[in-house]
């Protein structure tokens, strides 16, 4: 599929949030009481974060090479 440089730039900002609200969500639920309680929840997160940054490097690599 072919994406402006709009359309680009629009999904990596959208990803950067995405990272920063996930982020915001593992310190929360690290230091909640009981913090093993969520361990599923960390762990979900963490694997989101991963592939959010995943996501944005290879957006990154896309609007090096074709923009």
């Amino acid at each position: 599929m072919d994406f402006s440089k709009e359309e680009l730039i629009e999904a990596k900002r959208q990803i950067h949030s995405i990272l920063h609200k996930l982020n915001a969500s593992i310190i929360t639920l690290e230091n909640k009481e009981n913090a093993h309680r969520y361990k599923s929840q960390i762990t979900l997160a963490k694997r989101r974060v991963q592939a959010m940054e995943i996501a944005e490097v290879l957006i990154t690599k896309e609007m090096e090479e074709n923009l």
